[in-house]
């Protein structure tokens, strides 16, 4: 008999709540990790259950404005062109759901997954019994010039097609909304159904308390590897040998490294993100600000104000990358007028498949090992509904979501 009916590999946003939805389901669950649930990743995120996401990285604008992205100062892209050359076919494969045709079709495919994020983290919510940690202000996106405010059009449009709501707000009622805001607003658009967490990691904190209470098995160990046979999974952490009916790769950006699991396979990159907090200047926003031109988000966080985003691509071992750093800084000021020195900086690794869709679902190796990694942005987002789905399929069920875009052996390019 094994040891534990499901075994899951990470105690971010999407291993913690896949292992807390299988507990609430009755089944004998282990969570491994070496660190603290929600230290990692998702300690460091903008904070919003971004329901509105459903625009991929990947859009046609990013090859109109490519050598602009990757060569100005003032880039929201950073890209370390050693890691591009080490890795052309995640790179050129990205390029490629650039175009108009592939970036449609993943829109509506994130789209029609985060329409069912809420239904996913609500009970997880309740069980964690964190509803005071939910804020439900929306989410409020500003463009600073008439170019980039005309460029989002398309998007916006897309967006509501996709069944996405928002309202237009004038630049008067943002400036209203938020008298924080020092840059020009030439847009506003208020995401008025995304909701934000006051302290991410506390919710993820308090997910592993309702785990633990129901009953269920922490080891701080980390994966190394896992051996699938027709009646279950041998799950190597450090010198111990697990059993488990089912074993679940929920390790973000480093899922690839958990040998056995098929994962090594797969195009799974990193998009590393950073972020800046001030502790005593949370009053600067109400709610999660976003800058379209800048691409980064000023958050109002229970230990202060974080300015969080951007994008950088480059290894998962290479070093902070500290001119980033100095670019939300800046920003930051452009946004909201002078800031003290930040208390602290943080970078994080982002899981991002090339089409910018996370990977759910069975192992192309064996149905005893379930993937459930590559959320890119919005791990905290879709973390609940991916639990939910782990569950069901740990128990042959049927998901009431099609997983077949989000499927290891799709198409990535």
């Amino acid at each position: 008999m094994a040891d534990f009916d499901i075994a899951i590999a990470g105690a971010g946003a999407v291993g913690m709540s896949c292992a807390l939805w299988a507990q609430m389901r009755g089944h004998k669950v282990l969570l491994l990790d070496p660190e603290p649930p929600g230290s990692g990743t998702s300690y460091g995120n903008a904070c919003t259950l971004a329901t509105y996401a459903c625009l991929p990285v990947n859009d046609p604008s990013v090859l109109a404005s490519l050598p602009q992205l990757m060569f100005s100062k003032d880039s929201p892209l950073s890209l370390s062109y050693a890691h591009a050359l080490r890795n052309p076919r995640w790179m050129l494969s990205f390029l490629a759901n650039c175009r108009a045709a592939p970036s449609r079709r993943i829109a509506g495919q994130l789209a029609d997954l985060l329409s069912h994020a809420d239904a996913g983290i609500n009970p997880l919510i309740e069980a964690a019994d964190a509803q005071d940690l939910v804020v439900e202000r929306g989410q409020l996106s500003v463009w600073s010039t008439v170019k980039a405010a005309e460029a989002a059009t398309a998007g916006l449009e897309r967006r509501r097609a996709l069944g996405v709501p928002w309202r237009e707000v004038a630049p008067d009622e943002a400036q209203e909304m938020e008298p924080g805001l020092q840059s020009p607003v030439k847009r506003a658009v208020h995401f008025h159904a995304a909701r934000h967490l006051r302290d991410p990691q506390e919710f993820i904190t308090r997910m592993h308390r309702a785990f633990t209470e129901l009953g269920g098995t922490t080891l701080r160990a980390k994966a190394e590897a896992v051996r699938a046979s027709g009646t279950g999974v041998e799950v190597q952490a450090e010198g111990q040998s697990i059993t488990a009916a089912h074993a679940v790769i929920a390790s973000g950006a480093f899922s690839k490294r958990i040998k056995g699991a098929g994962t090594d396979k797969l195009p799974l990159g990193t998009e590393r993100g950073y972020h800046l907090m001030f502790k005593d200047e949370a009053h600067r926003v109400t709610r999660p600000v976003g800058w379209g031109e800048a691409g980064f988000y000023a958050v109002p966080h229970a230990q202060g104000l974080r300015l969080t985003g951007t994008v950088e691509i480059a290894a998962l071992d290479a070093p902070m990358n500290k001119r980033r750093l100095a670019y939300i800084a800046r920003k930051g000021a452009e946004m909201l007028g002078a800031l003290p020195d930040p208390d602290s900086e943080w970078l994080g690794y982002r899981p991002t498949m090339p089409d910018s869709l996370p990977v759910i679902g069975r192992s192309p190796q064996s149905e005893r090992v379930l993937y459930a990694f590559g959320h890119q942005h919005i791990g905290l987002t879709l973390g609940g509904i991916t639990g939910r789905l782990i569950a069901d399929l740990a128990e042959g069920g049927q998901p009431n979501v099609d997983l077949a875009p989000y499927a290891a052996t799709r198409p990535f390019a």
